[in-house]
C-alpha cells in the first residue's frame, strides 16, 4: 500500500509540473498573475503540490527516504511524456536513451535498498 501512495505522489508531482507549465503559458498570454486564465491553472497546480507534499510526508513516516526517493526519479520520465501529450513537445532519440538509463537506475536503486 505504501508504494501505491508513493506512486500517487510521483504522478501528482508530474501532473503539477505540467499544470505549472500551462499556467506559465497563460501568464505569458495574459500578462497578469491574477487573470482568470492563469489562476484557473495555477491554483489547482499549487493545491495538488500541497496535497502531494502532505502525502509524501506520510510516506516518509512509513519507509526510509532511501527506499522512497528513487521513485521520485520517475517524474523525470512522466513529466516529458505528459508534456508531449498535453503540450505537444517533441523529443529526439537521445531523450529516449536517457529515459531508459533512468529506468535502469531506478530498478537498480530500488533493488539495492530492498
Amino acid at each position: 500500500m505504501i508504494y501505491i501512495i508513493t506512486m500517487i505522489c510521483v504522478i501528482g508531482i508530474a501532473i503539477g509540473q505540467i499544470m505549472f507549465k500551462m499556467s506559465s503559458s497563460a501568464l505569458s498570454r495574459t500578462g497578469s498573475l491574477f487573470s482568470y486564465e492563469t489562476l484557473i491553472l495555477l491554483i489547482p497546480a499549487l493545491s495538488l503540490y500541497g496535497i502531494t507534499t502532505l502525502a509524501w510526508i506520510w510516506v516518509l513516516q512509513k519507509i526510509e527516504l532511501g527506499k522512497a526517493y528513487p521513485f521520485m526519479a520517475l517524474a523525470f520520465i512522466l513529466v516529458p511524456i505528459g508534456s508531449h501529450f498535453f503540450l505537444g513537445e517533441r523529443f529526439n532519440t537521445s531523450y529516449f536513451v536517457g529515459v531508459l538509463l533512468i529506468m535502469i537506475g531506478i530498478i537498480v536503486t530500488i533493488r539495492a535498498t530492498s
